[in-house]
């Protein structure tokens, strides 16, 4: 036996109170744990981090094990017979917030979380599992348990931003969520803090005696003395007594023992999927599955990338895993998982957030190119025998901040055709998380609103595409992006030149850059260097869109607010004052709304038409939403029943996603 797989179900409830979701019925929902064993000397784990050094059993094996649960036709003979595999983001359930308009859950029980109840009309069995093995139990999240590597020690670098004032403590791995990496000593003369203003500033060294290796613990004291606190020795917080301050970026590089075996999240996937698609029918009840499709977004939508570079689409008998797998918004990136002393948790890079870890690396294609900085030639897609279809789709956020262009160009900035089984869709001046529920916009820590493009259709259409293509072989519309060869895909120069001057809207100064970094010799087995060396020169060229006179892009899917605007929306957002004040923010996108009269324009002195120049009325918007909605059913890039949803959610001036005055 090389790899096995044993479910072992907990719980086991109807769904929805039985709803009757059309000729497919009702759904149950079954929770459990999946315990796996894999032959670390099998070719099917070659290549995963240190899997060698961790203590096998009696009978050869490394065991681990992680949350599982199913979403199924309670008869499965009415189902569609696909595995439809959401890579839960941060242990977190995403699939049926996105796909069917529902309330984010990670404990989908009732008729709300079913949403639209897409997903269960079309008959699909939704299945998650925990894959991300630094992540601690909370909030619902599904937690896969690995082995530690013992005795192994190395350098690990973490960074710390604050978002407001009054933070005294952080875990090391920088998120309460996530499991950090215990440090050697407890001697902060023996580790290296340093904190800078903006990423590539020269870094100040925090004196060691002003921080600590520490947690904080508060409570009521008694007689009457109020609330009290105690500063605990820790080796997996740190603490500055004075507290962060935001606006600095700090660093920590410290000694950290005991690294989990993270690249077996991969293996987990893999097997899980496999099994529920060749092992037991009887084992989850789930019939015979026929296809299994993959989803994930940012994070996961990386992991995806990852999984299949990596050759995990093949299962340990060598048959496919996956048919097909649509990553969202994961730019250009892949996962820092398989590597020594991983954080899983943390971003791929963004211009003021979570630099220099190896997320970014060549290749950044599913087409084969040579990185003309390293000589490399490489691509995603390199094993046409288990390569599954893919639908690769990324806003405007991924362009700005995630080196999106990669994606389809090569490493100097040439367009770069994708292979027959790829399509890449450009879901046009959306950003990054773009929430299916209507909110009022906000603004937090930057200076302009959060963009509000609505773009839950476009799953929809993408998901019925891809089981047409992997089903029938109907090949969906062709990839729809940004281009050097037709003008639409430029340099950040000639976009400041089209970009409209708005009364009091800043803008990037450049968009996220990426260096060839120098991880050091062992990088390719999954031990880097920390911190990397960044290797002098230009780097890989990233390029943006081109943008109309509104300052929206011109090439891409266009979802029907883009078509017709109601204001400038950007995949960039700019860092309020204090708070790494004109650097772009997170993975936040601008909704920069337009003059509502002719009169406020000419006040202003926008150059952008007025709303009321645009629409006479909140009934010629409306009707002007439903032709442009009519018009990507047409193009195939969205479903029929979509369009009266966003005719309804356009009325009123499109409120509450709008900020806008008019009657």
């Amino acid at each position: 036996m090389t790899n096995a797989v044993q479910l072992s179900i907990a719980e086991r409830f109807v769904f929805a109170d039985g709803h009757d979701f059309g000729a497919v019925g009702a759904y149950e929902r079954l929770v459990g744990r999946a315990h796996f064993a894999v032959d670390p000397n099998a070719p099917a784990q070659q290549g995963i981090t240190d899997i060698d050094k961790v203590p096998a059993d009696s009978e050869g094996l490394v065991r681990f094990a992680g949350d599982f649960s199913i979403l199924k036709p309670l008869h499965p003979e009415s189902g569609n017979r696909r595995v439809f595999f959401d890579y839960g983001n941060r242990g977190n359930k995403r699939i049926l917030q996105f796909f069917n308009d529902a309330a984010a859950s990670n404990d989908p029980q009732s008729l709300a979380h079913a949403g639209n109840g897409f997903l269960m009309r079309r008959g699909y069995t939704v299945v998650w599992l925990a894959w991300q093995g630094d992540l601690l139990p909370g909030n619902g999240r599904m937690v896969l348990d690995l082995p530690t590597v013992p005795t192994v020690t190395g350098l690990v670098r973490v960074e710390y931003i604050a978002d407001r004032r009054g933070i005294t403590t952080f875990p090391l791995s920088g998120h309460a969520s996530t499991r950090s990496h215990p440090t050697v000593s407890l001697d902060t003369r023996e580790a290296c803090l340093t904190r800078r203003r903006y990423p590539h500033d020269e870094r100040i060294p925090v004196p060691p005696e002003s921080w600590r290796f520490a947690r904080v613990e508060g409570g009521l004291g008694l007689d009457n003395q109020g609330a009290e606190q105690a500063i605990i020795p820790s080796d997996t917080h740190i603490h500055i007594p004075a507290g962060f301050d935001p606006g600095w970026i700090y660093e920590l590089v410290y000694t950290g023992r005991d690294p989990l075996v993270l690249g077996l999240g991969h293996a987990a996937v893999r097997d899980f999927v496999s099994f529920l698609r060749y092992g037991d029918l009887g084992a989850a009840g789930l019939g015979a599955i026929e296809k299994a499709y993959a989803w994930g977004r940012s994070q996961t939508g990386r992991c995806i990338r990852d999984f299949v570079y990596r050759g995990f689409n093949a299962d340990a008998a060598g048959r496919k895993v996956f048919d097909g797998v649509l990553p969202h918004v994961a730019g250009a990136g892949r996962k820092w998982l398989n590597h020594r002393f991983a954080n899983a948790v943390v971003s791929g890079g963004q211009q003021y957030e979570d630099h220099f870890n190896p997320a970014d690396t060549f290749p950044f294609s599913y087409a084969e190119t040579t990185d003309h900085l390293t000589g490399r030639h490489d691509a995603i897609l390199k094993r046409p025998a288990t390569d599954p279809l893919v639908i690769h789709t990324q806003t405007a956020t991924e362009y700005w901040q995630r080196r999106g262009s990669l994606v389809h160009t090569d490493t100097r900035g040439n367009d770069l055709p994708q292979p027959p089984n790829v399509r890449v869709y450009f879901w046009a001046s959306s950003q990054h998380f773009a929430d299916p529920i209507p909110k009022p916009p906000e603004r937090g820590i930057r200076q302009n609103f959060l963009n509000t493009v609505a773009t839950s259709m476009l799953f929809r259409a993408m998901i019925d595409a891809m089981d047409r293509w992997a089903t029938d072989g109907i090949a969906p519309p062709d990839s729809r992006i940004p281009q050097r060869a037709d003008g639409t895909l430029i340099r950040f120069e000639e976009w400041r030149r089209q970009f409209p001057a708005i009364p009091g809207v800043a803008v990037p100064h450049e968009p996220n850059s990426l260096p060839l970094l120098d991880f050091g010799p062992e990088a390719e087995h999954g031990i880097l260097r920390e911190p990397p060396e960044i290797v002098s020169g230009d780097g890989y060229t990233v390029l943006v869109p081109a943008v109309d006179a509104d300052g929206n892009d011109v090439a891409g899917v266009r979802a029907p607010m883009v078509r017709a605007p109601l204001g400038t929306y950007c995949g960039w957002n700019l860092r309020a004052r204090g708070f790494g004040h004109g650097a772009m923010h997170e993975f936040s996108g601008s909704y920069i709304p337009l003059p509502e009269t002719p009169e406020e324009r000419r006040m202003t002195g926008d150059r952008r038409r007025s709303i009321l120049e645009r629409y006479c009325s909140a009934e010629a918007y409306v009707a002007a939403i439903t032709a442009t909605a009519q018009q990507l059913v047409e193009e195939g890039l969205m479903l029929e029943e979509d369009v009266e949803r966003a005719a309804a959610a356009a009325a009123n001036w499109c409120r509450p996603r709008h900020d806008i005055k008019l009657l």
